[in-house]
Formats: C-alpha cells, structure tokens, sequence
C-alpha cells in the first residue's frame, strides 16, 4: 500500500458494554479482498485490534457493511486508550503527557477531545509506556492487549 493511498473501507465492531448494550465502532481499512482488512485506524473501544493489524470481516447484508469476526494476522502495534481530565492545550499537563508518548515513539488520533487512542508500535517497551502514565497519574487503560490477557491471574 502506497502511503499517499486513502482506504477505502469501514469495518464494523460491535462491543459488548458492562450493561449487556452493544456500541458500534467502525474503522477506516484496506481491502484486501476475500474479506480481509488493514485497518487504518486506532480504535476506541473495540478491543484486542491495533493500527495496521489484518482482520477478517465479512460484508454483513443487515449492517450493509463488512463486520468484525476475527484477527487474521497482527501487526505488532498495541493500543491504550486515555482519557485526559482537562482538554489537550498546548503546554498543559494533558499536552505535556501526550509530548512524552510522542518522543517515546508512540503515536495517537483523537487529539481535539479528551480522549485519544494511543498507538505503542512493536519496537517500544509497553511496560516503559505503562510506568510512564502511572508516573503521571494519567487515566488510561488497556485495549492491545487487554489487561486480562497481559495479567490472567489478576482477573
């Protein structure tokens, strides 16, 4: 893929909500043909996928659109998701958070709100980023891996 190409897809999730409600996400991808997807996109709030991870997502004549059904192949990259207390300002501690996942290596999407999606890429440690945002006492978590499957036992 070019990377002056757009994608020229949207794939659906659907995810499950602590009250038993479903939210929908959907995320910008590539078609790859036979179902699969490069997904283009950080997501925030579907879990277990990450920015540039192969997904198979069959077109779903209800939703009239390709749908989630499962990893193909995983690209390396990990996802947190932060939820900042004050709007990211330059300079402020919200800015001054989001600076140091950047010179760390990470990347981010949703910087006009509150809410980002970060993106950890393979080379940069998670627990490096993890001690990070507690030094900080940010307000994140995990969604790339998830928490129960980085601590299994502490679930």
């Amino acid at each position: 893929m070019d990377r002056d190409e757009e994608p020229t897809a949207k794939v659906l999730f659907r995810v499950a909500s602590d009250d038993g409600s479903v939210d929908v996400e959907t995320l910008w991808a590539f078609d790859l043909g036979e179902g699969k997807y490069k997904l283009d996109n950080s997501p925030f709030y579907a879990y277990s996928v990450s920015w540039q991870d192969i997904v198979y997502a069959p077109f779903d004549k209800d939703e009239e659109c390709p749908t989630f059904a499962s990893v193909v192949s995983k690209s390396g990259n990990r996802t947190i998701r932060m939820k900042f207390e004050s709007p990211i300002e330059p300079g402020n501690e919200s800015d001054q958070v989001l600076q140091g996942l950047i010179s760390s290596g990470c990347s981010y999407e949703g910087a006009k709100s509150m809410n980002v999606a970060i993106n950890i890429p393979l080379e940069i440690d998670l627990m490096t980023i993890r001690d990070f945002l507690v030094e900080w006492s940010a307000i994140w978590e995990h969604a790339d891996p998830t928490y129960e499957t980085l601590y299994p036992d502490q679930t």
